[in-house]
């Protein structure tokens, strides 16, 4: 019994994540449902917003449904007595990648989807949410993650600020949030440079 439980769940997600592939899941069918759905709760939205709310709602779903499938494979690998953790996560992250290859080979097959290696990148990184913090920790996963993103804040932040200038337009909110970015690198350099 406890077999099944260990490994039935990544089974089932992993059937699952593959049957969605299929034409009922398709984008048109996915915004017939969605986007009179949002229409209806942002009516102040354009046609062309509310397209774009879906698309990006189907590539965080990819993120999530692919998140979900690494961790329950890491957690069968990883159980006691099983693969040491290491090589569990690489063995998840593998089934991961291999599931997202396998689902957009068969998308290309079917008329209504089209086949996307954007699509197995933006799936490989949810499964790589699952994975790398198990691999790292989640201290660290946390910390590098804070680090990067407060560097894209302020490269980010400069870059608009320097084309809004360019271009003659208020910045508005960037006069302080990209110097507050800067404040909050200085301060991480200062700190772990200390330590």
């Amino acid at each position: 019994m406890s077999r099944l439980a260990t490994w039935l769940p990544p089974l089932a997600w992993t059937a699952a994540v593959l049957s969605l592939s299929s034409d009922d899941f398709s984008a048109a069918n996915t915004g017939s449902v969605l986007m009179p759905l949002l229409a209806w709760l942002l009516p102040w939205l354009t046609p062309h917003a509310v397209d774009v709310i879906h698309g990006l709602i189907r590539k965080a779903a990819h993120v999530t449904e692919y998140a979900i499938l690494a961790a329950l494979w890491l957690r069968a690998f990883a159980r006691p007595g099983g693969v040491r953790p290491p090589a569990a996560a690489w063995l998840a992250l593998a089934i991961a990648v291999g599931c997202a290859i396998a689902d957009e080979t068969h998308q290309a097959m079917v008329p209504s989807r089209t086949a996307s290696v954007g699509d197995v990148l933006i799936d490989t990184a949810g499964a790589m949410l699952a994975v790398v913090p198990s691999r790292f920790g989640w201290s660290r996963t946390a910390e590098v993650a804070t680090g990067t993103l407060l560097w894209i804040a302020l490269v980010g932040g400069l870059v608009a600020l320097a084309l809004d200038v360019a271009a003659g337009s208020g910045s508005g909110a960037l006069w302080i949030t990209v110097p507050m970015a800067a404040a909050a690198v200085v301060y991480r350099w200062r700190a772990s440079s200390r330590s």
